[in-house]
């Protein structure tokens, strides 16, 4: 019975992964593993998010590119970034029910800081997907089953945020000192990096590079709002 049981939940698996993914799964215990947060095994998704992240990011990575060819790098890098930061996955999970799938051992996961259990499965997801499909297939997931139905890159671009004056403002609302640094310059005259290093209360708190100033500052100033959570 207990066989039974178990072949018809992998059937009803399969038929719901073919319906995220547009086709069937060829390995489903690699989606099975996909889909297991850390507080139910050892054997967890956390492999297969490392993975799927870098998937992610190269493909995102590589659309922008084709898309916007008059582009300079900071503008694509923010649009990436906005694209596959921890909020946008956490929706596109719950907009292709993938949420409903994941697996874990205590439900206050799924609320406050730790809701981010969605957006690190979806990554583990594109990973299996990876895997299982090829990174042509994978492509054609990301951009015609998540980006094209779900994210309105025009809004994305033309909402783009000014991070250096959010988290300008979240100090003074706050009563934090807070102080960018650029900490580095490399490469050629005409080609130079510049990092950019941000601390609150005289404490180093994020660093970020881009290949002006303003963009290393900018940077630095999305990756400390992401760390604190403000938009």
């Amino acid at each position: 019975m207990l066989f039974k049981k178990q072949k018809k939940e992998d059937q009803i698996l399969k038929s719901t992964i073919r319906g995220i993914i547009g086709k069937s799964p060829s390995n489903l215990e690699l989606y099975k593993l996909s889909l297991r947060h850390s507080s139910t095994s050892d054997d967890s998704n956390e492999r297969l998010e490392y993975l799927g992240d870098a998937v992610l990011g190269a493909i995102v990575a590589e659309f922008l590119f084709k898309k916007y060819p008059s582009k300079d790098e900071g503008f694509l890098t923010e649009i990436r970034s906005r694209i596959v930061k921890r909020d946008s996955l956490n929706t596109l999970a719950k907009k292709i029910g993938l949420s409903n799938l994941v697996l874990h051992s205590n439900t206050k996961l799924v609320k406050g800081k730790s809701n981010s259990i969605y957006g690190n499965a979806l990554e583990a997801f594109i990973g299996a997907v990876y895997l299982d499909k090829g990174y042509k297939y994978c492509a054609n997931f990301i951009l015609n089953y998540l980006i094209s139905p779900h994210i309105d890159l025009k809004d994305i671009i033309e909402n783009t945020t000014n991070f250096k004056s959010v988290i300008i403002e979240w100090a003074q609302k706050n009563g934090e000192k807070l102080d960018f640094n650029i900490i580095k310059e490399e490469g050629t005259q005409h080609s130079k990096k510049f990092t950019c290093q941000i601390s609150i209360s005289d404490s180093v708190f994020s660093s970020g590079s881009g290949f002006s100033k303003k963009k290393a500052e900018q940077a630095a100033a999305q990756n400390a709002c992401e760390e604190l959570r403000i938009k």
